[in-house]
């Protein structure tokens, strides 16, 4: 993995750059071309950032698989953040009633689980509260800090840092 980080070279060869296919020139010949080489004019922003957390999560999920025990519950518990925020923007986007689908793709890969899904489909807070609880790996940190009646629209930022605060 070490080789596939960008140099100070390569930094150096970005910051120069005036366009975006200029950034896209430059990280072919970097590990990142694979992941922009299909990509047609006119590349935009959202795209190169798309492409590059894709592959910080591919590495990232390569190198917990190879992981031993240790590492990987570090390499778990530093997805953790990015699991809380998700948790908290399907929460959110219940109790606004907002799209499933709309809400999966603004989750941060890295704060992707097998049963995320499952918590936008709740009818209530309460069994969502309870979908927390059995089919997160978050269970932890709301089990032992929140109760189903903290999960509303008034408390959201509360419980963002309730859980940060149990996490950390």
């Amino acid at each position: 993995h070490r080789g596939g980080l960008l140099t100070v070279p390569d930094y150096n060869n970005l910051t120069q750059c005036e366009a975006l296919d200029d950034i896209k020139l430059n990280l072919t010949a970097t590990d990142y071309g694979t992941y922009l080489a299909n990509e047609a004019s006119p590349l935009y922003t959202s795209t190169i950032v798309d492409k590059c957390t894709q592959k910080l999560v591919d590495d990232w999920n390569n190198m917990r698989c190879q992981a031993d025990e240790t590492l990987a519950k570090f390499l778990d518990f530093c997805t953790y953040g990015h699991m809380i925020d998700n948790v908290v923007l399907i929460v959110t986007g219940t109790l606004h009633e907002r799209d499933v689908q709309e809400l999966l793709d603004k989750c941060h890969p890295l704060g992707m689980f097998d049963s995320i899904a499952t918590l936008a489909v709740a009818q209530n807070m309460r069994e969502l509260f309870r979908l927390v609880l059995v089919d997160t790996p978050l269970a932890p940190y709301f089990s032992d800090n929140l109760t189903h009646e903290d999960l509303d629209e008034m408390n959201i930022e509360i419980m963002r840092n309730t859980l940060y605060k149990a996490y950390l």
